[in-house]
């Protein structure tokens, strides 16, 4: 399936989550978690990128970060610097990060503090520290920073305690009694990604309400589609009905007949056609696409796989779906 574009533009919070290639370890010892701060920090305030959270792990890191300027060129710079270090300090060769990372747009009103919360609280649910105490001192996420005992440059830990009071101390109190409230609660699944699909919504409310590169509600999502520069990263989802009729036209064949078990050329391939598009392009569940071309979600799997095949090597239809 096609990747969506980003949503990469100024200002936008975003929640960004980077894994090593095939679950590999990037950080393996102290050494290594220095050198990616050290990197880090330089980056924040060369590119004026506000960082309100953060957390090293062993595998994988999480960011909190509201750039000034667009983030591909910032992570770029921060991933291609740290994997030419570990390569070399650690002889090893390839890719060390998974070949994309993960960023998602979130609404800031709603989600800053739950988001910082859940980044910061990363190390305890994973076993890296033992409890909350280790975590106020732990040197490897943003929370210590918070509370003033260690200092990473370019993290804006003034405006999160902000919001909890315009006394510092006071904030700090207000701050780690919130943290410590998400210990008990359960982890927040959502907030490592995108808003998850609302149930029994329409096909025409559907692409207008959700989004996976999204952290919000369904009028942040509506504000986003609104704004000019974000549009083309918004195109109208095409629905199966409608992907169904163009590709029927293509192959001069009527709709009711894909319901049939023929297995006519034809049939066979403007099922696949649909299939790849519906799915994998489109995003529609397979379930419902089976409903209309008489395949269960098995079938229709392996249909867009055919399909996908049939586009790559057809630039007419390519060009069919694509226009």
């Amino acid at each position: 399936m096609p990747r969506s574009a980003r949503l990469d533009l100024p200002d936008l919070l975003q929640h960004v989550i980077v894994r090593g290639v095939e679950r590999c370890d990037i950080f393996r010892d102290d050494n290594d978690r220095l050198r990616f701060l050290q990197s880090f920090s330089k980056l924040l305030v060369e590119t004026d990128t506000e960082c309100f959270a953060w957390s090293l792990m062993t595998n994988h890191f999480h960011l909190l970060l509201r750039p000034q300027n667009r983030l591909a060129p910032f992570m770029r710079r921060l991933l291609t610097g740290y994997a030419i270090y570990f390569n070399l300090r650690h002889k090893r060769y390839g890719h060390l990060f998974q070949n994309r990372y993960k960023s998602i747009v979130c609404e800031e009103d709603s989600y800053l503090l739950e988001l910082v919360r859940y980044i910061h609280l990363n190390p305890l649910r994973a076993g890296l520290v033992e409890d909350l105490a280790a975590l106020d001192h732990y040197a490897w996420s943003g929370h210590a920073v918070i509370l003033g005992k260690s200092s990473q440059e370019g993290q804006v830990a003034d405006e999160v305690l902000s919001l909890f009071s315009e006394k510092r101390g006071e904030a700090r109190r207000r701050y780690r009694a919130f943290v410590a409230d998400g210990v008990s609660q359960e982890k927040r699944e959502k907030l490592g990604g995108g808003r998850k699909k609302p149930r029994r919504i329409s096909e025409e409310e559907d692409g207008a309400l959700y989004d996976k590169r999204v952290l919000g509600s369904a009028a942040f999502v509506q504000e986003l589609r609104k704004r000019q520069d974000l549009e083309s990263e918004f195109p109208r989802p095409m629905e199966i009905a409608e992907i169904i009729a163009r590709v029927c036209r293509h192959f001069g064949i009527e709709p009711e007949e894909l319901r049939l078990k023929s297995r006519v050329g034809r049939l066979v391939a403007a099922r696949n056609i649909i299939c790849y598009f519906a799915v994998r392009q489109v995003g529609h569940n397979g379930v419902d696409v089976g409903r209309h071309v008489n395949l269960r979600r098995a079938g229709v799997s392996v249909a867009a796989g055919r399909g996908a095949e049939m586009v790559k090597n057809d630039p007419v239809l390519f060009a069919l779906l694509n226009n």
